[in-house]
């Protein structure tokens, strides 16, 4: 017997190995895929559906204020991002977001958290929802406008940047899953602390 396997730490070391590499449970992995999908699915069609009314409604009518002045629905197409910074660079966004999409796919493997689900569902539709305004609207493909309609605190704009629900749904993913990073909530639904001490 090797002194390595005689050591105080390599059972315990073993152990934790073992735990890393334990299977996820299908069921849990299918249900979590069921929630991204049917999360990002909202997203994409509440974005589309408001889209839709923005252009009929609201293009080239003046803001509608609501909430006291709090909140403003305004009618713009951004070639940029936030602030339409990058107006410039239209074509580079599509590929961020396709590049994004392609992440979540890898991350989606081994997904067994509800909660993971939701905020990388919010992600994923928030990201697609942008992405098809990028390759189906005017001017052209990878070079189409975004459609933006929502302003708070101002008609144009001027305090924060006019956005949509794809946008909403963007950040409020990306919230969601900077809190569950920061409280140890793992991805694949395994306790936080499997890592470091086994169960």
């Amino acid at each position: 017997m090797t002194p390595d396997l005689l050591s105080p730490g390599s059972e315990g070391d073993h152990r934790d190995a073992v735990e890393e590499d334990q299977p996820i449970p299908l069921t849990a992995r299918r249900r979590a895929w069921v929630v991204l999908a049917s999360t990002a699915a909202v997203a994409i069609i509440l974005d589309v559906i408001t889209k839709t009314l923005a252009i009929q409604h609201l293009s080239g009518q003046e803001s509608v204020r609501l909430l006291g002045g709090a909140v403003y629905l305004t009618f713009t197409r951004n070639a940029g991002a936030a602030f339409s910074i990058g107006t410039n660079l239209t074509w580079i966004f599509p590929i961020i977001a396709i590049f994004v999409c392609g992440v979540i796919v890898v991350l989606a493997r081994k997904l067994a958290s509800l909660p993971w689900a939701v905020a990388i569902g919010l992600i994923l539709g928030g990201a697609m929802g942008n992405l098809g305004d990028r390759l189906f609207r005017s001017p052209g493909p990878f070079r189409g406008h975004v459609v933006d309609f929502i302003s708070v605190f101002g008609d144009a704009g001027e305090r924060f940047p006019v956005f949509n629900v794809a946008d909403s749904a963007l950040t409020c993913g990306v919230v969601l899953a900077i809190l569950l990073e920061l409280t140890g909530r793992r991805r694949d639904g395994l306790p936080a602390d499997t890592d470091a001490h086994g169960s």
